[in-house]
């Protein structure tokens, strides 16, 4: 028993330390005080999952043609939002697409990229939506364990991402996958109207080598940010990654017909799973970015003077949890 409650203080112990090193200027945004209201989300996921076509086994599959619409190019919008958002404001402050430390201080415009991240994280929790509008339509043999698996872990580690790394190179990861969203989910809406408007959806069969690419970018320079090294969380890095090729290897990109209800007659048909997350953006030393940077003690640091990097922060929980 005591062995028990020893590794639970343990456990206590380095959560209140984890929160103690986690991004100050969150803490108190919705969803972010706390993991419980994400896993709470997620156990209602799993859980609709688990009895919705139980419930709709004896009922009459719903057509949802316009819900459909208005869900698809609402969710196009959200996502057209969030990658403009982190687009213009990561050029304006010069952002690397190889290495960007997090900048943890209240500059407005660092505060747009983390506002905007938590959007990508947000929109994570509406997309729950494609699996109730499969549920709903009798679409069972599209709930596949990749689709449940890829919806409800992109919705908890996003949070993690943005309750410690709202910003910095998380910022390329939201981006890609953002315009990504907004080319597939503008498809879904407008075939959604039928055959009058699908006749002019061109872009459908270039969807998957707009996926391929993202995913083979991504993995490339999140691989080459562990190797050559960044002042950005490495557990990050590698758990984006991982996934990614994950995704790849279970074919996710192969479901390039697969939508949240809509094909080319109107009819439900399989929803597009390469939705997720792109990898971290690889990253190098910013002396080769072309950004001014100076050093201290050897090792480059950011323009910007009220930066607090990860590792100062990571060390300083540690002393305060020493003390």
């Amino acid at each position: 028993m005591e062995v028990l409650q020893e590794k639970f203080h343990n456990i206590q112990d380095f959560y209140k330390w984890s929160l103690s090193i986690s991004d100050d200027r969150v803490k108190d945004w919705p969803l972010m005080s706390s993991p419980l209201p994400t896993l709470g989300f997620m156990t209602a996921y799993l859980t609709m999952v688990k009895i919705g076509p139980k419930i709709m086994a004896s009922r009459p599959a719903l057509q949802l043609r316009i819900p459909l619409i208005i869900y698809n190019l609402a969710v196009m919008l959200l996502n057209l939002y969030i990658g403009v958002e982190l687009a213009v404001v990561s050029v304006r402050l010069q952002y690397s697409w190889f290495c960007q430390p997090v900048d943890y201080s209240t500059n407005p415009d660092e505060m747009r990229i983390a506002a905007a991240l938590w959007w990508y994280y947000f929109s994570k929790l509406v997309e729950f939506t494609d699996t109730l509008f499969f549920i709903l339509r009798k679409k069972t043999n599209q709930l596949t364990f990749l689709h449940i698996y890829h919806h409800s872990t992109m919705f908890c580690l996003w949070w993690i991402g943005i309750k410690w790394v709202a910003g910095g190179s998380s910022f390329l990861a939201a981006m890609m996958n953002s315009f990504v969203h907004v080319i597939m989910y503008a498809y879904y809406g407008l075939s959604a109207f039928g055959p009058s408007l699908q006749k002019y959806l061109w872009w459908k069969k270039h969807i998957t080598c707009i996926q391929l690419i993202q995913f083979a970018s991504a993995g490339v320079l999140g691989a080459r940010a562990i190797v050559v090294g960044c002042d950005f969380p490495l557990w990050m890095q590698y758990a984006l990654v991982q996934k990614k090729l994950k995704n790849s290897r279970n074919g996710t990109v192969r479901h390039h017909g697969e939508t949240n209800g809509v094909v080319a007659n109107g009819v439900a048909s399989k929803r597009f799973n390469a939705n997720g997350i792109s990898s971290q953006d690889g990253q190098v030393d910013k002396n080769t970015s072309g950004k001014k940077t100076d050093k201290i003690n050897g090792e480059p640091k950011s323009q910007h003077s009220n930066v607090r990097t990860r590792a100062q922060a990571r060390r300083e929980g540690r002393s305060r949890q020493d003390s």
